[in-house]
């Protein structure tokens, strides 16, 4: 069996795989509004997901691995999973995840592309879930199909396809205990979930964000009343939402106020940002859209790469009760509600920082207004473990044969609730954490893409982990 990867012979595989199959799939599973079922209650009558799992197993059966047994899970009221196993030669067990479920459409698309309209430009395939997540299951059968066709041994896999991530993954801890004997005790797990600086070397995510969302209401009238009648005598809802919203965060610097919401930053995490704003510079932040003249809440890039991973913030991203400014009365309305989004530095525990927030914005309320806080999730956040050497080793090799370029380590600050749960269970694994969204990629938002060459290099650098994984 050959010891090493003929570099030039996986890139040529990748290559033709993607430009045969993976991304012509791809086109058709962006078609397909499989959106998670926080976004689409009526998804099993729908049959969305059932449909982007029919196009993802047909596609892994007409690209076999040897010995593979895929098989799709579905538990009672829950949303299918794609289980592959995956024999190796070797006696261990690597877990490879991903999942095939959607953020909802947004607005703001180019005039020529759309949440469900497939579009290739250049090197971008744009469109809901190219990037987030369709392209993990394909990408993860074509580093294998790497090593099974250079005869190079690697360990057994299993892949986890899941359909709730978008929504928390409130499902997927039943299929981890139901499958628990038949997974094992994996020494490595593999996602392809996750974000990266550039697109010109690969990035390894350190740690991951948790967060409490849920929607605040304030209702103080049973009845919309005329504001020049009202106002003055009754208090503005508008304005109760905003005292509450100021016990959570101090409105003019953005810092979250209750210190329970806050962690120790490690020294390795503030080197490692520092590294971040070393290779990024300006790039740190200048690949949002934002207007001529707005500014950052820092000016440090490195401190920005701590806020945006390490440190609480609070986004609301959406509202009701107010109606549209071209039908808006005099009215001073009886209820508002705004979706609140706060991310948790890791080691803040959700569950636990569900009941701080829970509490702070409902006790006590202004003017004696009803208030309530639906609270749908509290999800922990996740700091890597140390990372072994041979990882290390095997990371840098990979970006470097592949991309020409170091790998570089990084906190997220987004939220797979997956690993937090996988820490857990599996203390003593390994994780190698990457992705391709990237500077515009835009996840969740509009005009989604997947840049195809930094997918089809990152295919490669999982095979040469692989292979590293299985010497060590």
């Amino acid at each position: 069996m050959s010891a090493t990867i003929d570099a030039e012979a996986a890139v040529a595989l990748v290559d033709r795989v993607f430009d045969d199959s993976i991304v012509p799939t791809l086109v058709e599973y962006i078609k397909i509004p499989c959106k998670s079922p926080d976004f689409d209650p009526d998804w099993e009558a729908n049959g969305h997901l059932q449909k982007a799992m029919d196009l993802i197993v047909s596609w892994c059966k007409e690209h076999p691995l040897k010995d593979m047994k895929p098989e799709v899970l579905q538990l009672p009221g829950r949303t299918p999973l794609l289980f592959i196993d995956i024999p190796g030669e070797v006696d261990d067990t690597v877990m490879m995840y991903g999942h095939m479920d959607k953020q909802p459409e947004m607005t703001g698309w180019d005039d020529d592309k759309g949440p469900w309209i497939p579009v290739i430009e250049g090197d971008k395939l744009y469109g809901r879930g190219s990037a987030d997540d369709g392209y993990a299951v394909f990408a993860s059968f074509t580093a294998l199909s790497i090593l099974q066709e250079q005869g190079i041994p690697h360990a057994r896999c299993v892949v986890l396809i899941e359909g709730c991530e978008e929504s928390g993954s409130p499902d997927l801890p039943a299929y981890i205990d139901h499958l628990a004997d038949r997974i094992g005790t994996p020494s490595l797990v593999v996602c392809l979930d996750s974000g990266a600086g550039n697109y010109e070397q690969m990035w390894c995510t350190t740690s991951l964000r948790g967060m409490v969302v849920g929607n605040l209401s304030v209702e103080i009238l049973r009845d919309g009343v005329h504001s020049g009648d009202a106002s003055g005598i009754i208090p503005s809802g508008f304005r109760v939402l905003r005292m509450l919203l100021d016990r959570l965060e101090i409105s003019e610097t953005g810092v979250i106020v209750p210190k329970e919401l806050y962690g120790k930053i490690p020294s390795q995490r503030k080197e490692q940002a520092a590294k971040v704003a070393e290779v990024l510079g300006d790039k740190v932040w200048d690949h949002f859209p934002m207007h001529e003249g707005a500014q950052t809440v820092a000016l440090n890039n490195a401190e920005l790469v701590l806020e945006r991973t390490w440190k609480p913030q609070l986004a609301i991203t959406g509202a009701s009760g107010l109606p549209e400014v071209g039908v808006a009365g005099n009215v001073m309305r009886p209820v508002t509600t705004v979706r609140i989004s706060l991310r948790l530095p890791p080691g803040v525990a959700g569950e636990a920082a569900r009941e701080v927030v829970t509490k702070l914005l409902t006790e006590s309320p202004p003017y004696g207004a009803k208030v309530t806080f639906d609270c749908e999730e509290g999800n922990d956040g996740w700091n890597a473990p140390p990372l072994a050497p041979w990882l290390e080793k095997a990371l840098g090799d990979a970006s470097n044969t592949y991309f020409g370029a170091d790998t570089i380590y990084m906190g997220e600050g987004g939220t797979i609730p997956f690993m937090g749960m996988l820490g857990e269970k599996f203390p003593e694994a390994q994780f190698m954490i990457t992705g391709v969204l990237g500077p515009e990629s835009n996840a969740h938002g509009p005009n989604e893409f997947l840049h195809i060459p930094t997918t089809k290099k990152l295919c490669c650098c999982v095979a040469e982990t692989l292979r590293q994984h299985a010497l060590r």
